[in-house]
């Protein structure tokens, strides 16, 4: 769903909460220390997800408590995010789960975004259903068998169909030309945003009662609710290419960091510093966890692993 010894200086804007229906698009809306001359000063992009919020905020901590920068961070869509980096709006993008277009717009033809490397984090997108559900009922885990759940799977959001619960309407899925690709007696709904799809799956789990959703890995609430992914027909290069026919699985994805070209290339020790930061699955959930269930600000979140991890963070200050 994350992020710092001179006197450090505060960040004026604050890590945005999310809990809203989605993130909030912010990119028309210029950071205060984008392209600021002479100060150090760095703006970073947040997406709606608590993994995304926690590389934020541990890059954002260390900037500012080891490296002395001035940080801003700007809440905005993942689609969005890359026309405000193109346009220097912001500096870096520290998740990206795979854009083609714009990559081939911006860093190939363009030239205005530059790769950051590889954030350390496997991604995977894909459809669960509660493991004491699938103990239950071993077949459920076969798209094929799908519809023979559809009944068991109903909500009054969905009518007469089983449904499948999403998340933001802003994340980039294929959901609704799988259902109808595969045949599937599914309707799509969405929760609104990633903490509303999370109490709604912690509400099913409470009750024990079963469900499919779209969900992701690394995220943290697979330590809370144990979740069986259900296969989808296999994934091979290219199926997903045309998102009206796509009838295969998601893939498993490297994440992958991304800055404006110009802060690549000017942009001194932080530009340095966030080439280098890379983390575990495990490293990120710890830092979600405690910013999504255990209710720590991100600051502090990020500050309590800084002083746990020394031994992690110390390699990616540049020399």
């Amino acid at each position: 769903m994350r992020k710092r010894i001179t006197a450090p200086l505060v960040a004026a804007v604050t890590l945005l909460p999310l809990t809203a229906c989605g993130a909030a698009d912010m990119t028309k809306q210029a950071s205060p220390y984008a392209g600021a001359q002479g100060t150090k000063t760095v703006t970073l992009s947040v997406q709606s997800w608590v993994g995304a919020q926690a590389n934020v905020a541990v890059a954002k901590y260390l900037l500012e408590h080891e490296l002395g920068y001035r940080v801003d961070t700007v809440q905005v869509d993942e689609v969005p995010a890359w026309d405000a980096l193109s346009q220097g709006r912001v500096d870096a993008l520290l998740e990206d789960w795979g854009h083609p277009e714009q990559e081939q717009r911006y860093v190939n033809d363009k030239k205005t975004i530059t790769r950051g490397g590889d954030l350390g984090v496997t991604g995977h997108i894909g459809w669960f259903v509660p493991t004491y559900f699938a103990d239950a009922h071993p077949d459920v885990t076969d798209w094929k068998n799908l519809n023979k759940y559809a009944d068991q799977l109903r909500t009054a959001e969905s009518g007469g169909k089983g449904q499948l619960l999403d998340g933001s309407p802003s994340y980039v899925t294929n959901d609704k030309a799988l259902v109808k690709n595969l045949g599937l007696d599914y309707k799509v709904v969405f929760a609104g945003s990633e903490a509303a799809q999370i109490t709604q799956i912690k509400q099913f789990a409470k009750e024990k009662k079963p469900f499919l959703t779209y969900w992701y890995k690394p995220q943290w609430l697979f330590e809370k609710v144990p979740m069986t992914e259900v296969k989808l027909p296999a994934y091979k290069e290219g199926c997903d290419a045309d998102p009206e026919k796509v009838a295969c699985a998601y893939p498993h994805t490297p994440l992958q960091k991304f800055l404006n070209a110009d802060f690549a290339k000017k942009g001194g020790k932080a530009a340095a510093f966030l080439k280098n930061f890379r983390w575990t699955t495990e490293a990120q959930n710890d830092v979600a966890l405690m910013i999504a269930e255990q209710k720590l600000s991100p600051e502090a979140a990020a500050e309590k692993w800084v002083k746990q991890n020394e031994a992690t963070w110390r390699a990616w200050l540049p020399s």
